[in-house]
């Protein structure tokens, strides 16, 4: 692997400015550096500053760093990322270069800019510096013509999506001249440092994922007007019901900005040979018109949609291509979209869409017709096999198949056969693979997946070892238990892991006996215990419709049963004889947080959104999460210290009545969701090998499981403090009178009742505490309502 400990970014556009956010996400002291301004703003003539003031010379690679301190989402784990991004500019600074083992070039899309500057580039260059362009299609090659042998040979294409942070793609683009060592290294930091998945390209026009996803938009866009439909009805066939982001084909564009489509379609255009490829690439006039008139998208508040302000709140509205005036959306019905709605999985879905004789199901049959034929065709040219372009289309679009895969799951044979019959050209590896016999790109053999590549072979999918696939491990017969809620699997090395597969991962009375099985089954066979899952989110938190139903029925005695289960499972976690190890991701919400508390150690993606979020239903936590919470923020103080107490409880108070949520894994450390010997992964990918190890290393320790112990408490006059803070809010109009309910009940769990000040209590007490705040506020009319609303309209009711 690349030993990357220091880099510079060369260019503090949006994305020069967030690849060195995300740099300094993973901890890497990173240069930003810019051109020279040659003119003052009326600002800086104010202040009476000069051109030759450092202010001024490193003005646009400062607006670049202050920019990843104010864009939401946030380009940073955490504000004090910041802290190790130094700016600079491109004629002071060009000499840090020396100091550092990483270049990236992310200046404007322009071939002799970037080729000036990679001469002034060399001229400081230590030899062994790793150089890349982050370029999203000129030329690698052609950027470093004239540069000598040993530059040559350590340069290569970068190419991140936006927004670097989130945007799992990242595609390495060699030229001839580069080492092959070079391109190992980086492929291997880029997957474990900077937690990429990386594909490799060919230096061909916008490389895989924009040559694809750019001709996918534009026959789109073709399909849109020749049917007459408006953007709006073609996202609702173009989303979630083909596989593809809520965000569909017209939302994205008005995300990514449609100069910037533009622009990459241009580019494609003028560097293709083949005439009818070009004409494919011609921008229509639409586009044009709409990039004239600045309707770029979200960044000029208009573009295939406006968002504007009526009478009855905000509202978005949607261009009508023929009267380029905005109107109210329109949902396009049909029934094969109801059809694809109710399928079970993915090909189901395709499937009811693209084989439908309705207006839904030729759109949908039309765009991804020319989509799988055009991706086919492009092979070996813009990559060496189908496993590049599939995964570059899902880590860079965010698409839940590649084109081979969605050419599977719609059947090759029916499909071609359509084809023919519509006199459209098969491609030479279609052709190939169907006169081998086989009837999928993808098959299994020896518990392992192929694909079909170049030359008629069957080949194993390469998978980095550090994945490990639930779904695979389940085939190979590895599950040791299982319930509708959860199974039990073993993941080798004597390590089981417990997985929720509940709809959400939301936890009920079948996850509760499988965690029981779990603790009983480790405690007698196994090294340890890892707590995870590969769902959408790790869990969102405990059934609230049984809740509610319970709560609405008044089965009071059920519902208590159900808690006390709850806290004695997690209980059970905690004081288990064997290493416990959480690995959550995405959503950790409400349960799923109090999943993890417990654990030994957790091991977090650090894409990882925790909070203890029960008050926005009218709840407080009823699975421990208060009790642990209060055991992470006054460990190690003395209860005779009460002044040193109520601080700590009051911080408490705060995170768990404010339901607040982490931005991310470093941010749940702020709040004592993660300790500071919690494991961060920033490739989710390799997030159960990395809790595995976790639970290895604690078991190769001698590990000896934690003993009870007893937590001081504010008690009486700290409960006061607690509700008065709350009154106050409530006087102020920032909270409603159930808001106050609800916070006066967490306020007496997390004070420890009516006792005197500094009261040392045990576990057990204050989960009683607990699960009677919890009851109570379950009964409450407004609890109910909010409950209710959650469930109907999936966001928080304030009443």
């Amino acid at each position: 692997m690349a030993k990357i400990k220091r880099a510079a970014v060369l260019g503090a556009g949006v994305m020069g400015a967030a690849i060195a956010g995300h740099l300094a996400n993973v901890g890497i002291p990173t240069y930003l550096l810019d051109i020279v301004p040659r003119e003052l703003t009326e600002e800086e003539k104010k202040k009476g500053l000069t051109l030759d003031d450092p202010r001024v010379r490193n003005r646009l690679a400062q607006a670049g760093k202050d920019r990843l301190l104010k864009e939401k989402p946030s380009p940073l784990y955490h504000r004090e990322a910041a802290n190790l991004i130094t700016v600079g500019n491109l004629e002071d600074d060009l000499d840090k270069l020396g100091e550092v083992d990483w270049i990236v070039e992310a200046v404007v899309e322009n071939l002799k800019i970037k080729q000036d500057l990679y001469a002034k580039v060399e001229q400081v260059w230590k030899p062994g510096t790793i150089v890349s362009s982050n370029t999203s299609g000129i030329s690698i090659r052609a950027m470093v013509e004239g540069r000598s042998e040993e530059f040559r040979s350590h340069f290569l294409g970068t190419h991140f999506f936006n927004p670097p942070r989130y945007m799992k793609l990242l595609e390495i683009i060699p030229t001839e001249a580069t080492r092959p060592e070079i391109v190992e290294e980086m492929k291997a930091f880029a997957e474990e440092v900077l937690g990429k998945g990386v594909v490799m390209a060919k230096d061909t026009p916008n490389f895989i994922a924009n040559r694809i996803g750019v001709y996918g938009l534009q026959v789109t866009l073709k399909a849109m007007q020749e049917a007459g439909l408006g953007p709006d009805e073609v996202d609702a066939i173009t989303g979630r019901a083909m596989g593809r982001p809520k965000s569909a084909t017209f939302r994205t564009l008005d995300l990514v900005g449609l100069d910037t489509f533009v622009h990459v379609a241009d580019n494609v255009r003028e560097n293709v040979s083949d005439p009818a490829e070009k004409e494919t690439f011609v921008v229509s006039p639409l586009l044009r018109n709409m990039v004239e008139r600045k309707w770029l998208g979200q960044k000029t508040g208009q573009g295939f949609y406006k968002k504007v302000k009526g009478e009855k709140g905000s509202e978005i509205l949607a261009l009508d291509p023929e009267t380029m005036e905005y109107r109210p959306r329109k949902k396009l019905r049909a029934p094969s979209l109801e059809a694809a709605k109710r399928a079970k999985s993915l090909p189901e879905k395709l499937q009811a869409l693209v084989y439908a004789d309705d207006a839904a199901g030729r759109f949908a049959w039309e765009i991804t017709k020319k989509t799988l034929l055009y991706s086919a065709a492009r092979i070996p040219e813009i990559a060496d096999d189908i496993v590049s372009v599939d995964r570059a289309m899902k880590w860079g679009f965010n698409w839940d198949l590649g084109p081979f895969e969605m050419w599977d799951a719609i059947g090759v044979e029916k499909s071609v056969a359509r084809m023919r019959e519509e006199g459209e050209t098969i491609p030479p590896l279609v052709e190939e693979l169907l006169a081998s016999g086989a009837k999928s790109f993808y098959g299994k053999e020896d518990g392992k997946v192929r694909h079909f590549h170049v030359g008629g072979k069957f080949r194993d999918v390469e998978e980095h070892p550090k994945t490990i696939s639930l779904d695979r491990l389940k085939e190979q017969n590895r599950v040791i238990k299982a319930n509708k809620g959860a199974s039990l699997i073993d993941i080798g090395d004597d390590v089981a892991l417990l997985e929720f597969h509940s709809p959400k991962n939301a936890i009920g009375a079948d996850i509760i006996m499988m965690i029981n099985a779990a603790v009983k089954e480790v405690s007698a066979n196994y090294r340890g215990l890892v707590i995870g899952n590969q769902g959408t989110n790790f869990c969102v938190g405990a059934n609230l419709m049984l809740i509610l139903m319970e709560a609405q029925d008044q089965n009071w005695p059920e519902l208590d049963l159900m808690v006390r289960q709850f806290q004695k499972a997690m209980g059970s976690l905690r004081y288990l004889d064997r290493p416990v190890v959480a690995a959550p991701f995405g959503m950790a919400l409400g349960g799923g947080v109090e999943v993890c508390l417990p654990a030994d150690r957790i091991q977090a993606a650090a894409e990882t959104y925790m909070g203890l979020v029960e008050v926005g239903v009218g709840l407080i936590p009823g699975g421990g999460g208060n009790k642990e919470m209060l055991l992470r923020w006054t460990e190690g103080v003395d209860p005779k210290e009460k002044l040193l107490l109520q601080p700590l409880v009051n911080k408490v108070f705060e995170i768990i009545g404010m339901a607040k949520v982490s931005t991310s894994a470093h941010e749940a450390r702020d709040y004592k969701f993660l300790r500071p010997y919690d494991g961060i992964t920033v490739n989710r990918d390799h997030l159960l090998y990395d809790a595995k190890q976790a639970v290895l290393a604690m078991d190769r320790a001698g590990y000896r499981p934690p003993q009870p112990r007893k937590i001081p408490v504010v008690g009486e006059s700290g409960y006061n403090v607690l509700r008065l803070g709350a009154y106050n809010l409530l006087q102020s109009g920032y909270i409603t009178e159930h808001d106050y309910k609800i916070a006066s009940k967490l306020a007496y769990v997390l004070a420890g009742g009516e006792v005197p000040e500094g009261t040392l209590v045990d576990e057990q007490y204050l989960l009683d505490l607990e699960r009677e705040a919890f009851l109570s506020l379950a009964g409450e009319p407004k609890s109910q309502q909010r409950m209710m609303h959650m469930l109907t309209k999936n966001k928080p009711l304030r009443n």
